[in-house]
């Protein structure tokens, strides 16, 4: 069963088999791939599964994403958490019952494995991820995250240029006064 909300950008090359939900103003891009056939999936408001992402869950456990998550390029979750205000590099794995804090970012080819758990506000590199950083990155997580919904929002209006001119620099500008003025 398939519970994903009427305002989801899902593009047409996107496979998505089994129980799954996906919360409003989300996106799913090229090539993504959910599947669960044991467990389930869920991705919550406001968030981005870009392009070749693989996801999948555990034998005994879901994964979840938070609200406002980017999960880049060629990412793998594998019956993971991550939660709100999150972002995901390219290339990352993240492993069964691992647990990514709020507001964190998990640097481009980082390898997380089974279990570990990171607390919120965390900057963690590395093969297997260690935190390298601790600091407050919900605000700038989250306008990436609203980046990706404007976008999804020009793609279904057949606009392939959404970043580009004076109306997104300045839609961009005031975006990140707001949330820096909200989040601190």
């Amino acid at each position: 069963m398939q519970e994903i909300d009427p305002s989801v950008f899902i593009h047409p090359s996107a496979q998505l088999y089994g129980k799954l939900s996906i919360g409003e103003g989300s996106s799913v891009w090229p090539n993504v791939v959910m599947r669960s056939e044991i467990q389930e999936i869920q991705i919550g408001r406001m968030s981005n599964i870009q392009d070749f992402v693989m996801i999948h869950t555990a034998y005994d456990g879901p994964t979840i994403v938070g609200d406002h998550c980017s999960i880049t390029h060629h990412v793998t979750l594998h019956g993971c958490i991550v939660e709100d205000d999150c972002l995901i590099g390219i290339g990352a794995t993240i492993m069964d019952g691992a647990r990514i804090g709020k507001g964190s970012i998990v640097a481009g080819g980082t390898f997380i494995p089974e279990g570990k758990e990171y607390p919120p506000y965390s900057v963690i590199m590395g093969s297997p991820g260690k935190v390298r950083a601790e600091r407050d990155n919900r605000s700038a997580n989250r306008l990436n995250a609203l980046v990706y919904h404007r976008n999804a929002s020009a793609y279904t209006d057949g606009n392939h240029r959404g970043w580009d001119g004076p109306e997104f620099q300045e839609w961009f500008a005031a975006t990140k006064a707001r949330l820096d003025a909200e989040l601190s």
